[in-house]
Order: structure tokens, then sequence, then C-alpha cells
């Protein structure tokens, strides 16, 4: 198997979730799953952040944290979703509930999401050095080219680009939501995790398209 296959298997279930409208703009938020996807993505955190500061309790928090992504994930597999789909969101909730279990303390409720953003930064950052950008293996299969993007010098800078405009954004979360865990304000880095989260991720999304636009196509006069 070529590099370039596995690049193209690797990317196209993520690039499965970007949509695009008609004109060929990028469809926000329906590449973040519309209004319920916000929602699940945020409800448990948030449900969580709430409980705990007004009870100062971690079971009731992680409790209600659970119920919530498990509604939701029932909802997802009632009407036939992807499995791993369906249950990503409850697994994830789960991972930072185990999180916290294991320590006794709110915060560590956060602390998955500090590895995961590690990780996601070291990916993207190899991708780059490598000449394999990987916003552009999705944006590259969303917009029907393939790997040919590889070839043009000024498209693979562009998608590098966009790349880096990713990690800054999960280099800021790092900056700026650390400080909150180790000075143990959890009320902070709770609003500072939802606010980062999605809302963040989505306007990074679209700025990202926008800088690796094709360059129109100059139409050729027809000759007779």
């Amino acid at each position: 198997m070529s590099t370039e296959d596995v690049g193209r298997q690797l990317s196209s279930s993520a690039a499965s979730k970007l949509h695009t409208r008609e004109d060929g703009s990028l469809n926000v938020m329906a590449s973040i799953g519309g209004v319920r996807g916000l929602l699940e993505a945020a409800l448990p955190a948030a449900f969580f952040l709430v409980t705990f500061v007004v009870t100062d309790d971690l079971a009731p928090a992680l409790i209600i944290a659970l119920v919530l992504a498990g509604v939701f994930a029932v909802g997802r597999l009632l009407q036939r979703g992807p499995l791993i789909q369906s249950l990503s969101g409850l697994a994830g909730v789960g991972i930072c509930a185990l999180a916290a279990m294991s320590t006794g303390d709110g915060r560590d409720f956060y602390a998955p999401g500090f590895f995961i953003n590690g990780s996601y930064i070291l990916a993207f950052i190899v991708s780059i050095l490598v000449r394999w950008p990987i916003i552009g293996l999705l944006f590259g299969l969303v917009r029907g080219e393939g790997m040919d993007w590889r070839k043009d010098t000024v498209r693979r800078r562009r998608y590098a680009l966009a790349t880096w405009i990713i990690v800054v954004v999960m280099a800021a979360r790092l900056i700026v939501q650390v400080p909150m865990y180790l000075a143990d304000d959890v009320a902070a880095l709770g609003v500072a995790r939802l606010v980062m989260g999605m809302p963040l991720y989505a306007l990074a999304l679209w700025v990202c398209w926008m800088i690796t636009r094709p360059e129109p196509q100059i139409g050729r006069e027809s000759t007779s």
C-alpha cells in the first residue's frame, strides 16, 4: 500500500464529516453536527460544571454528565447512527469521569483533554514537516482534489498554513487552561473549556477553508 493510499484511508472518515453547500462553500454548522452536535458536545460538560460548582460534590456532577452523554448516545443508536459516532461522546465523557473519580478531584475531569490536545498538536506538526498537512488530506478529499494538491507548491503551502492554524488553536487551549488547572480554578477552567471547544473549532475550520480555497479558474474563450 502506497503512502498516498494510507493518507487517503486515514483522512476519508474524518473528511466524511465535512459538509459543503451547492456553491462549494463550507457548511460549518453541518460539519460540526448542527445544533444537535453543539448540544451533545457542550451539555454534559456544562451540567458537570454547574452541578460541581453549586454542590461542591463530585459524585452527582459526574452522574449527571454521564447520564446526559448516555441519553445522547442512545438517541443516536435508536436512529441507527454509526456505532462509533454514537458512542464516541459517551466514551469521551466516560474517560473524563474516570480521571476525576480516580483522584477525587473535580479539575481532573478536564485533564484528559490536555493529553488529547497535545497528541493532536504533535500529529499535526509532524504532518506539516513530512509535507502531508492534515488539513490538506481532509479538504482535498472534500473538494475532489484527491492528493493532486501535493503537486502544487502554492496549494501545499496553504494547506500547511491552515494546519498550523489548528495547531495554534489547540496550543492556545493549553496555554489558557493549564494555568487554570494548576490554580485549581475549576469554574474558570470549565468555562474556558466550553468557549474554546466546539465554537472555537468551528471558527478555525471556517478560516482554514477560506484561506485554502482554490484559485478561480479563468474560462477559456471558445474558438470557432
